[in-house]
């Protein structure tokens, strides 16, 4: 096609074309011409791009997984680029931050093609798709003298769709040290805006008891805008939400069946574009006394509209990661390995990809001409 019946195009059929085209190629189409480098900078089309139709080969995944060394743990940033869900083709990533760290990096998102990668001290924002990054500012706050911090939970993430800007936010509690042992003095909630490059707080009120929060890598998840934590209170498990535009704080309740006792640990996902919660047994526990159940919140934040779609026959598993292509559920096996269970026909593989055992962690993405801006010195 000549350029001059390019430029005779209707923009609305260009971006038509230019939208089956990955990535990697959008970026060397931008120096074809002013105007498709303009067409591609917009923000109009990077929005359509993102939000447009998601078809299997448009998804990735990527992965974070350690290895053990003397001191500390080797961890390796890799992107699967084969779209055959029986096969895995892994690119290394060459990122230069957590490389080496005391314990397992975690992936938060995606979210418009972002992912954060974090080891709870360093925060790096990530588009795998142009390997663009930065790392965030550390938080201004310091500890008095004679208290300490504590994390509880991961790194939530997300877009403020009303300030129409990415927020960081984390939750913790600060201790008194008391010669007796800890005592809690207060909850801290701080969020980061990536507009103005700074942190601050947030009050952490809400209508009800906060609860306390867990670090649970395979259950925080962004879903509608709002972000998902595994939560405790008043011995009932609780999933523990908070809207990322208007910063708002809430509890969703997980099914009745599910409680202290059940001898299940949990896992929150998104299946079909639903709210998913996985119960598996927990490693103390007998497989052949339980199974796993699957889940499905029909209804967004209606109680009622829970639902148990599936009831899987355990194997051996450290926990689930993710679901892929709206049937297949990845997991690690308690050998380290990335294992596939496919829901339509209880199918189960297993891939020859090691990790140390509880280090793996799995995101599905798509790809996304979303910019991240550079931090200044």
């Amino acid at each position: 096609m000549s350029n001059e019946i390019i430029k005779k195009l209707p923009e609305d059929v260009i971006i038509y074309i230019l939208l089956r085209f990955s990535v990697k190629s959008l970026l060397r189409f931008k120096f074809i011409s002013k105007s498709w480098y303009t067409l591609i900078q917009s923000w109009r089309f990077k929005n359509i791009q993102i939000n447009g139709t998601t078809t299997t080969n448009h998804e990735f995944i990527i992965f974070s997984r350690s290895f053990k060394k003397t001191q500390g743990f080797k961890n390796v940033l890799s992107i699967n680029s084969s779209h055959d869900h029986n096969d895995l083709v892994l690119l290394d990533l060459d990122l230069p931050y957590l490389n080496f760290t005391r314990g397992f990096n975690e992936l938060v998102g995606p979210c418009n093609g972002l992912i954060v990668l974090t080891d709870n001290d360093v925060i790096i924002l990530f588009n795998p798709a142009t390997r663009n990054y930065m790392s965030l500012p550390p938080s201004p706050f310091v500890c008095q003298k004679g208290f300490h911090r504590s994390f509880k939970g991961g790194i939530g993430f997300g877009f403020d769709s009303i300030g129409n800007d990415y927020k960081f936010v984390r939750i913790s509690e600060v201790f008194l040290d008391a010669y007796w042992g800890p005592e809690k003095q207060e909850k801290k909630v701080e969020v980061y805006d990536l507009c103005i490059d700074s942190w601050r707080d947030v009050t952490a009120d809400m209508d009800q008891q906060f609860p306390s929060v867990f670090s649970n890598p395979s259950f925080e998840i962004l879903h509608h805008g709002i972000f998902h934590w595994y939560g405790k209170r008043d011995r009932i498990y609780v999933i523990l939400c908070f809207d990322i535009s208007t910063e708002i704080f809430h509890i969703m309740n997980m099914p009745d069946s599910c409680n202290v006792f059940d001898g299940k640990c949990y896992s929150l996902t998104v299946l079909n574009r639903l709210l998913t919660l996985i119960c598996y047994p927990s490693s103390n526990n007998d497989l052949n006394q339980h199974t796993m159940d699957i889940w499905i919140m029909m209804e967004y934040n209606v109680h009622h509209s829970w639902t148990k779609m599936y009831i899987i026959k355990p194997f051996p598993i450290e926990f689930p990661l993710t679901t892929w292509r709206n049937h297949l559920l990845l997991l690690q096996g308690k050998s380290g390995l990335l294992i596939s269970y496919d829901l339509n026909s209880n199918q189960v593989k297993e891939f020859d990809l090691h990790a140390y055992p509880k280090s793996l962690r799995v995101t599905v993405f798509k790809e996304s001409l979303i910019s991240i801006p550079k931090r200044g010195p």
